[in-house]
């Protein structure tokens, strides 16, 4: 069974599963699931644990011993199995579908990951885990979705934020979750229950943001110019290699002018996003972009990338920044 995040509190209200797999990118979401899920179990009767952490070389005769062995005192175990590298391998893989096809009523088995690979999540063993459990996929939200989640744990402190305070939270902790939790923390011991104005936010919540080149190629595509260009600044002062930032943005427009192309051919869009290599949920937004760009616009953004490229190498004069700069907010523009 697959659970999103918010479903898990009311299913372990509900029942308790006899195996639980967590994983996804963010940490911090992985880490509360995991501990909400040994209280549900303490609270049922899991009164031991055993910690397993399946680094290379682990022997998984382990996982049947700890299955296996019966409490002094009459209680059950909670197996908590650990992978941080996401992958069991052959040996691991074989261990975790037999303990799936015999799992005993009086052991419970939480397997915590980390974000997993599209072949990982095809797995065998892992599709076990899922048939005789819950398997619980936790990401973090994404910049549109990150006021709603901070307006969620605000409610938790018996707070709430007027929309301009949450997008002022967002912005200044995005990509960057567990700042996140710590700013939300931090005004429950600063301010009271209660509404919280944007003043009362601004006053106590720092820039901790966490940048990276997938955030700049959403906001190149959104045509966000205020997220391109915090992102940007974002990147320069920690220290990215500007040929990864150039590649970054020189791929969106190489594959917008590509699909604009085919356009003037008649060709089908589908076929177009194939052969520019747009997968999945990048077309929705650049599908959007192509609607909002020219082709005299993307033509001319390609000329702008080639004169970055050449200042990257040495080549000419100019603030290669700046440079990132202009030519986003070149394509971040509307017809």
């Amino acid at each position: 069974m697959q659970l999103r995040g918010d479903q898990l509190a009311a299913h372990l209200e509900r029942e308790l599963s006899p195996v639980y797999a967590v994983y996804g990118d963010e940490p911090l979401l992985v880490i509360e699931a995991a501990d909400a899920i040994r209280a549900a179990a303490r609270r049922r009767g899991f009164d031991e644990r055993q910690v397993l952490t399946a680094l290379p070389g682990f022997n998984w005769a382990e996982l049947s011993q700890a299955a296996g062995n019966l409490s002094l005192f009459g209680g059950r175990t909670l197996i908590d199995l650990r992978l941080p590298t996401g992958k069991p391998g052959r040996e691991g893989g074989a261990a975790l579908q037999a303990y799936c096809a015999r799992p005993s009523p009086d052991t419970l088995l939480l397997v915590t990951l980390p974000e997993l690979d599209w072949t990982e999540e095809k797995a065998a063993w892992l599709k076990t885990l899922g048939e005789a459990g819950v398997l619980l996929k936790l990401n973090a939200p994404n910049l549109a979705e990150l006021p709603a989640w901070i307006a969620g744990r605000l409610r938790r402190q018996n707070q709430t934020a007027e929309p301009d305070a949450l997008r002022f939270i967002a912005e200044r902790v995005e990509g960057n979750l567990l700042a996140a939790h710590q700013e939300i923390l931090k005004l429950a011991l600063l301010h009271p229950p209660g509404p919280l104005s944007l003043h009362d936010v601004q006053q106590a919540v720092l820039n901790v943001a966490r940048y990276d080149l997938d955030g700049l190629r959403e906001a190149l595509l959104g045509g966000d110019a205020g997220r391109l260009t915090r992102t940007l600044e974002g990147l320069e002062q920690e220290g990215e290699a500007p040929p990864l930032v150039l590649w970054a943005m020189t791929e969106e427009i190489r594959a917008l002018a590509i699909v604009k192309t085919g356009q003037t051919s008649n060709k089908p869009i589908d076929m177009l996003l194939k052969e520019a290599r747009v997968w999945g949920p990048r077309q929705a937004p650049f599908r959007r972009a192509l609607q909002r760009l020219e082709t005299t616009t993307i033509q001319s953004a390609l000329a702008d990338a080639a004169h970055i490229d050449r200042l990257v190498k040495g080549i000419g004069s100019g603030d290669i920044w700046n440079e990132f700069v202009r030519l986003g907010l070149k394509l971040c523009a509307a017809k």
